[in-house]
């Protein structure tokens, strides 16, 4: 089958288009025909080594964890789907290896759910990861409730605006960073937007003098050390980008595959309570340039790579 893969850790250059082995499918696991992958930052940080000291690669790695796409074969022990099905996947394995930049993909049922009937492939191939990411922060580490204020950082990038539209959905006031240009973009989601920069802790403390009661960081930094200080009595932070939250009394958090919060992120999707923005829509053979994209830091929503179309 034809895959981006890259034979060594390094740069977007790295990247290629060629043959590679079609994949195998376990007893527990589903051959999926790729309609569309979405890229991530962690796709660059993988293919860049960063992950080395907790993923081994087995080069020649194909990259992409995220992927929409239609149901070829189910292997022996996955009776959850069958030949047809249209589903979504968070498909991270243990080691750097088989990823969803591919024509197919065998992904385990674990990391599966059934694709939202209201989005495109290419909207629904940018929900898994930081769907994933946004509801797993909200409802397991942050326990965000009805009332609350929470802070978003880069409430315009892809978890942040799955989390605005997540946390609005649970009843919380929400404000947003973001940059100027991508105010109406947060408002539109149901956040309050405020600046990046200098001032932020000004500007955050203006619309909410009290505290926050959560922050949900995902840029880490200066924007983690601001928000461990706006926040309330019994206030609550977490990074999913900087461990060094755990030193301001917060909570690192690594998204992991659950079929069941999947699940109900699909049917969130279909009710109209959570939509996934796709900024940019590029073919396979095009993967660098996303690649390159991604690691600008400055996308609305997600980037998707298309397949099989």
């Amino acid at each position: 089958m034809k895959a981006i893969s890259y034979a060594r850790y390094g740069g977007p250059e790295v990247l290629g288009l060629g043959e590679v082995d079609d994949p195998r499918v376990g007893p527990d696991s589903v051959l999926v025909k790729v309609r569309a992958a979405a890229v991530n930052p962690v796709d660059w940080k993988c293919r860049e080594g960063y992950l080395d000291p907790v993923l081994q690669p087995v080069f020649p790695v194909v990259p992409g964890w995220d992927v929409s796409g239609v149901v070829v074969r189910p292997g022996p022990a996955a009776p959850e789907f069958a030949v047809g099905d249209e589903v979504i996947g968070y498909v991270r394995q243990d080691v750097l290896s088989h990823g969803t930049f591919a024509e197919y993909v065998a992904a385990p049922v674990r990391a599966l759910a059934r694709k939202p009937r209201a989005l495109s492939f290419e909207e629904a191939a940018g929900l898994p990861l930081a769907g994933l990411t946004a509801y797993q922060v909200l409802h397991r580490v942050l326990e965000v409730k009805r009332g609350e204020t929470v802070l978003v950082h880069a409430a315009a990038g892809g978890v942040g605006s799955i989390a605005v539209q997540l946390a609005a959905h649970l009843g919380a006031r929400v404000i947003g960073t973001a940059s100027e240009r991508n105010h109406d973009f947060v408002r539109g989601l149901g956040g309050e937007p405020v600046s990046y920069g200098e001032g932020l802790a000004e500007r955050v403390r203006g619309l909410a003098p009290e505290g926050v009661d959560a922050v949900f960081d995902t840029v880490g930094g200066d924007a983690l050390r601001a928000s461990a200080n706006l926040l309330a009595p019994e206030g609550r932070l977490a990074s999913i980008t900087d461990p060094e939250v755990v030193d301001y009394g917060g909570r690192y958090w690594f998204v992991r595959p659950d079929p069941q919060d999947l699940q109900h992120l699909s049917d969130l999707a279909d009710q109209g309570t959570v939509t996934v923005h796709v900024s940019e829509t590029l073919p396979l053979e095009r993967a660098a340039d996303a690649h390159r994209l991604s690691q600008e830091g400055r996308t609305r929503g997600k980037i998707v790579v298309t397949v099989n179309e």
